[in-house]
């Protein structure tokens, strides 16, 4: 498993995309929808936790790729599916979607110390993935 240190970045999306890159390059074909799916966890702790986010955890397990973002609030039920994600015109409200449409699961754990975000994705590109390069 490898870990990266998030906790008080001004900016921890770049560090995040950029070990996400460098863990999974060359081996696995999922690289860019982990990319986005980190992408998208580590911007939700952002904007929506007072601390933003500890760390990353990324895991390659079998035929799959396991991400995940921990942050130290607890789970207090508001990590949910947006009712604007339906909505073609909304500004925003569409990143857990998206990480359920390139995740096979996704899921909020408790921790020690807060809460993790966790996404499960194949190991190999998704139809989304594949067809954003045709």
């Amino acid at each position: 498993m490898y870990w990266v240190a998030l906790a008080g970045r001004r900016e921890p999306l770049v560090p995040a995309r950029d070990q996400v890159r460098t863990v999974l390059a060359g081996v696995v074909p999922c690289v860019d929808d982990a990319v986005l799916v980190v992408s998208e966890l580590v911007g939700n702790a952002v904007r929506h936790t007072t601390a933003g986010p500890d760390c990353l955890t990324i895991e390659i397990n079998g035929d799959q790729v396991i991400v995940a973002v921990h942050d130290p609030e607890h789970d207090d039920g508001r990590v949910h599916l947006s009712e604007t994600a339906a909505d073609p015109l909304a500004e925003s409200g569409r990143g857990l979607w998206l990480v359920q449409t390139l995740a096979r699961r996704w899921y909020v754990e408790t921790t020690a110390v807060g809460k993790a975000v966790v996404a499960v994705l194949p190991r190999r590109k998704s139809a989304v993935s594949r067809a954003a390069r045709s």
